[in-house]
């Protein structure tokens, strides 16, 4: 591929990461006014929410296993078709449920970030691979940066349904621009779909992180979600002993396990938590009205404005993670953004009477995060075959989603628990939003120990990892394969 066509396909690709990571945060502004928009009550309308994480958590394997057997493109294409469809739906209903639905199908185009790394993984020449991955990757947090004020602003200054024609719009242009510039990958996986692995693997989720996300709302004690953590005990591992039976699994276990996957992972559950702790508590201290003596008493749009420079950060410093990964190894990259992290949250701590200094927080974490975010697809690369790529970087996606509901649920709780009297209700203490910003730090500390033991060189997949032949764009039915 020549430079010029391998820099469009890497623009494109990073506009459809920041499309859907746009799609995801662009709620997020009008969060407390759910209820009264959509005529129910808080924890019916926190559903809006819940429903996007379900659906992600889920179509991230089983996407990027689709794509890794039946083109990735093809796949991203889908994951943007369902984008459109499911902004339509929100952008056309009052009704509470049927947002719901609707953000739920959105939910479902979060894949398109693995899927693209992917992609490049395929097909752009080695030398520009290692930036173009950590581009894709940063995308994430570029999104959610730029998202926030923008939401704000819309929310604002127009009906609250623009935020979704907004969307809708940003992902048609993203599908016709991937249609134009981006080709397929000749990679492919060999085998059948496991329908019944992706059944159980779904199962289990949804038991797993539904018991997390509402078990507040829900009481940690009540049956249904005591009932739903055991029945993801029982899912997940019965789950887990049938892969390892089957001869094309759905996410094939052996390679997970390998000690740089599945370190990584670990890893990369810590960050999760750790990076939404920041969206979780940093707008709470910026709204909270003056008379709390903490609250710095901020609008949704000057919020937004004090958050957005993380997502700039983030992309910045993509690069930099990139030549950190090329010299010393992606470990060193990841190591170092986590580090960065927990130096950030410590800080953040004492940071708390301006919003200068809420400003400041927002850096020194969001450029640990970035640093970490990039050098993770670098470390599951290198450890698995170009075959399963796509359901690879899926599955580390998955527990970034999982820390990432952990967070919330441990969190709201925390904040919950420690808060102080206002004309306006109960809101967050002082001494709530520090011991939080602690927690957070505590994960990243204990994600830089996970960090740490990862295998400086890893094992090498298999002779033909990262190297696979290409198969055809569509291969012979498994009774036609020659042998």
């Amino acid at each position: 591929m020549s430079t010029s066509s391998s820099r469009s396909v890497v623009a494109v690709l990073s506009l459809c990461g920041i499309s859907v990571a746009l799609m995801q945060t662009m709620v997020v502004p009008i969060i407390p006014d759910l209820p009264r928009l959509l005529s129910a009550t808080p924890a019916a309308a926190s559903w809006v929410i819940t429903a996007t994480l379900l659906a992600a958590a889920v179509c991230n394997p089983v996407g990027g296993r689709l794509g890794d057997m039946y083109g990735k493109r093809r796949m991203m294409l889908v994951s943007l078709g369902m984008m459109i469809a499911g902004s339509l739906i929100c952008a056309l209903s009052d009704s509470l449920w049927v947002v719901v639905a609707g953000r739920a199908i959105q939910g479902c185009a979060i894949g398109v970030i693995p899927l693209g790394i992917s992609i490049m993984r395929d097909v752009l020449p080695p030398a520009r691979l290692g930036s173009a991955m950590a581009l894709m990757s940063a995308t994430l947090g570029a999104g959610a940066g730029v998202g926030m004020p923008l939401a704000a602003f819309v929310a604002q200054r127009a009906d609250w349904h623009a935020l979704f024609w907004a969307a809708a719009g940003m992902g048609a242009l993203a599908l016709a621009l991937v249609l134009l510039v981006v080709r397929e990958s000749p990679v492919r996986a060999p085998g059948r779909f496991d329908f019944a692995g992706a059944a159980g693997l779904t199962a289990g989720l949804l038991c797993l992180l539904l018991a997390i996300s509402k078990g507040g709302d829900w009481g940690w004690g009540s049956p249904i979600t005591l009932g739903l953590f055991g029945a993801a005990a029982i899912i997940l591992p019965l789950w887990g002993w049938l892969e390892s039976r089957v001869r094309h699994p759905l996410i094939d276990l052996r390679t997970t396990a390998r000690r740089p996957v599945l370190l990584t992972n670990v890893a990369s559950v810590l960050v999760g938590f750790a990076l939404f702790a920041m969206s979780l508590i940093l707008p709470q201290l910026l709204q909270a009205p003056l008379s709390t003596g903490h609250g710095l008493g901020l609008d949704l749009l000057a919020t937004g404005l004090c958050m957005a420079p993380s997502g700039l950060v983030m992309m910045l410093l993509s690069p930099v993670s990139a030549r950190v990964a090329g010299r010393s190894g992606p470990k060193a990259a990841l190591v170092s953004g986590i580090a960065v992290l927990a130096v950030g949250y410590l800080a953040g701590a004492g940071l708390m009477d301006a919003a200068w200094q809420v400003v400041i927080t927002t850096v020194i974490t969001s450029a640990g995060l970035g640093l970490a975010y990039s050098a993770m697809p670098a470390l599951i690369m290198a450890s698995v075959p170009a075959t399963e790529t796509a359901a690879a970087n899926g599955l580390n996606a998955l527990m970034r989603a999982v820390g990432t509901a952990a967070s919330s649920a441990v969190i709201s709780a925390l904040l919950a628990q420690m808060t102080v009297a206002t004309p306006f209700g109960p809101l967050p203490s002082l001494a709530g939003l520090r011991a939080a910003m602690l927690l957070a730090a505590a994960a990243a500390v204990a994600g830089l120990l996970v960090a740490l033991l990862i295998p400086r060189h890893p094992h090498p997949a298999d002779e033909a990892a990262g190297r696979v032949v290409p198969m055809p764009a569509d291969p012979l039915p498994d009774a036609a394969q020659p042998g």
